[in-house]
């Protein structure tokens, strides 16, 4: 008799039995890794560059920072291209743990509705 059982989690976890030490995280395979922090610094570079021309000490600077981000990222096939594919790799939380600008919070909200719109 066969005692396999198959379980779906929909992409949860679960453990029958550890045996052993176990650690649970995120585990990301060396290219995809590269390809998220790649993408993360164009993003981050991006935002630096923006920011020269937009107030970042306002909410309302920050959105219209991220809005004008946003227009480049379409407008821009490759790294649009480049984007998805670490959305892909990755998650969202990867590139937002990796920008450090006061307007990336409201480029990663932006970023997580355009990779639901596209269907990512």
């Amino acid at each position: 008799m066969d005692n396999r059982r198959a379980i779906n989690t929909g992409g949860g976890n679960y453990n029958e039995r550890i045996e052993g030490n176990y650690v649970q995280g995120n585990y990301y395979a060396a290219g995809q890794h590269k390809s998220i922090v790649e993408t993360a610094a164009e993003i981050q570079q991006l935002l630096e560059q923006l920011d020269k021309s937009y107030p970042i000490d306002t909410t309302t600077g920050k959105m219209a920072l991220a809005t004008e981000a946003m227009s480049r990222i379409e407008s821009n096939p490759g790294l649009a291209e480049r984007i998805v594919s670490a959305l892909q790799a990755g998650s969202i939380e990867a590139i937002a743990q990796l920008l450090n600008h006061p307007a990336a919070s409201f480029v990663i909200g932006a970023l997580d509705d355009w990779k639901k719109t596209k269907g990512t």
